[in-house]
């Protein structure tokens, strides 16, 4: 009974270790790179003419370019109800200061801490020390507004289809090209799919160190 147990300890951990997220669990947070028009203007602060600009700056590669593009029209506080709503996930582990302070409810302190535990290589690694300081719930609510860049030659298909409007085909578009040796192979590769912009927009999400 005891080999049992021990066996069966030893099989979660494996199994546990085979999925690791990289990209925070959005929930219903929107992506500012996907959403369609008419589901921007209806969002709060939001009208018409600023739903136009959204699309406009698109592809947003980080949450400053979009926050760049609001700031046009909105202050500071509709922006933070903004990005309760919509928001581009920001890269944990190359996030300047500013950017980590445009999540809704950001504070130096909580900034401080992203920054303290770089670099991430897991999000179990980052709800594991941000939890030393909230508690669950607030943990799973800054997930929703990070990621952390999945390495091409070694990422799991599990990783991959945690970025936003990934598709089981793209995935294994993705993995079809192994090992790549350069950035420049994979736009090349990926290019042949989709166009420049939703080949930088998935580069984002990536890294081959």
């Amino acid at each position: 009974m005891k080999i049992w147990k021990f066996s069966t300890a030893i099989l979660c951990l494996v199994c546990a270790g085979t999925v690791v997220t990289q990209a925070g669990n959005r929930g219903d947070l929107l992506d500012p790179n996907l959403v369609e028009r008419d589901v921007l203007e209806s969002l709060p602060e939001l009208n018409e003419e600023i739903a136009e600009a959204i699309v406009e700056g698109r592809p947003y590669l980080s949450a400053a370019q979009l926050d760049k593009v609001l700031g046009e029209f909105l202050d500071r506080q509709q922006r933070e109800t903004v990005y309760a709503r919509l928001f581009r996930q920001i890269n944990l582990n190359d996030a300047s200061r500013s950017e980590i302070m445009v999540i809704p409810g950001m504070d130096s302190r909580m900034a401080h801490e992203f920054e303290e535990y770089r670099p991430y290589t897991t999000l179990e690694q980052f709800r594991r020390e941000i939890g030393k300081y909230v508690d669950e719930d607030e943990v799973a609510r800054l997930e929703r507004y990070v990621f952390i860049p999945m390495n091409l030659n070694k990422a799991s298909s599990d990783d991959f289809k945690t970025i936003p409007g990934m598709t089981s085909r793209m995935v294994h578009e993705f993995e079809e090209y192994r090992p790549y040796k350069s950035i420049e192979q994979f736009r090349r590769e990926i290019g042949k799919y989709v166009d420049e912009e939703e080949v930088a927009r998935l580069e984002s999400y990536i890294t081959l160190e």
